[in-house]
């Protein structure tokens, strides 16, 4: 009756099916639940393998793509517009990663290949022409094609040196001792003051000898010297007046010529010796004046080696014994030895000189040495 009544207007069976399922509902309860929840786990699972896919796509993205290496190609040639064949190239890269090397062929081509990208530098040399440079980039698996490279001649650079003999050296040192001049008027011609000077031959002394004795200066010197005789009454037996001063001054004249002719000239000539004085300049002050005063006795050979200077020892006593032919015979008795001794003490003196005072008052110095073989 009641559920009739609680049914009215339901199709026929309805009511049934609804009373069932009020009385299993209680037992369908779990089972929904167990359902439900396994439809959950395979969605989250559904979403996590989503995630990791999509994960490793998007870390294989991220590395780089590997690169394709390329190849480099050109043609060498020359002037001409010939083909440079067996040409060298080298391929090398500023961080010394790549070096590779190739010879042109009979058409001047050459090809690098498996060239990884990235810039270059090419080298191009052949025997008897200027070398050339390229620099270029190469890209991903392109084939880069050179310019042609055209390879001017090689411009020969010649070196000439010039180099004087021993005797121009020596005669071109003369021409600046003759320069050389006590307050710019005595001569000073028999010093050198080049710490190595090339040594003279025979008639670069001679030539020495003859440009003092015919100095204007040493004419004026000599007159001087034959005027203080006279006023002493040296070599008295000239006697006065003008005959008696042109005697001296013919005797001091002749003197002084052979002095220097047989000191300076025909000796040095024979015994191969020097006859100027080598300035020393370096030292203390009792060294140099030793120095200066043993160069009356001592000399530099041609060899440039010290030894006994027999042409300046000589060369005196043959003076004294010249001017014994034309003294007065009053005065010859002592001539030889007198004018002998003079002679050295004379040399002696003026090495001092050379040595202190004559370097600082002579302008146009000879100091620096030519090139010598």
């Amino acid at each position: 009756m009641s559920l009739r009544r609680n049914t009215r207007g339901l199709a026929p069976g309805a009511g049934l099916l609804i009373w069932l399922s009020l009385c299993l509902w209680p037992c369908l309860l779990p089972i929904l639940a167990e359902a439900q929840s396994q439809s959950s786990s395979t969605v989250h699972a559904e979403i996590d393998v989503s995630d990791t896919t999509e994960t490793g796509a998007s870390a294989a993205a991220q590395q780089p793509a590997p690169q394709q290496p390329g190849s480099i190609s050109g043609t060498i040639v020359v002037q001409t517009g010939a083909a440079a064949v067996d040409a060298h190239v080298q391929l090398t890269r500023e961080d010394k990663s790549l070096n590779k090397e190739v010879s042109s062929g009979e058409n001047g081509q050459f090809f690098f290949t498996d060239v990884p990208p990235g810039p270059f530098h090419l080298t191009i040399t052949a025997p008897g022409f200027a070398t050339d440079e390229f620099t270029g980039t190469l890209s991903p698996g392109q084939t880069f094609l050179v310019p042609e490279v055209m390879l001017s001649v090689e411009t020969a650079v010649t070196e000439v040196r010039v180099e004087m003999t021993q005797v121009e050296v020596a005669q071109e040192q003369i021409k600046e001792q003759e320069q050389q001049r006590v307050f710019g008027i005595i001569p000073n011609f028999y010093v050198t003051y080049v710490p190595d000077p090339a040594p003279l031959n025979s008639k670069q002394k001679f030539e020495l000898a003859w440009r003092s004795v015919i100095d204007p200066f040493t004419f004026v010197a000599v007159g001087f010297l034959a005027g203080v005789q006279q006023a002493a009454d040296e070599f008295s037996g000239y006697g006065q007046g003008a005959e008696g001063y042109g005697k001296r001054y013919g005797a001091a004249y002749a003197d002084v010529v052979a002095s220097t002719f047989i000191g300076s000239a025909i000796l040095p000539s024979l015994f191969k010796q020097d006859p100027r004085y080598f300035y020393k300049g370096t030292g203390s002050t009792g060294s140099r004046i030793g120095y200066a005063l043993a160069n009356a006795v001592i000399c530099k050979g041609d060899n440039k080696k010290w030894q006994f200077n027999y042409s300046e020892v000589i060369g005196a006593f043959a003076t004294g014994a010249i001017s014994y032919t034309y003294y007065p015979a009053s005065d010859r008795n002592n001539a030889i030895w007198e004018n002998a001794l003079i002679k050295l003490g004379e040399s002696a003196i003026a090495g001092v000189f050379q040595e202190f005072v004559l370097r600082k008052l002579t302008p146009h110095l000879q100091t620096h040495s030519k090139s010598q073989p």
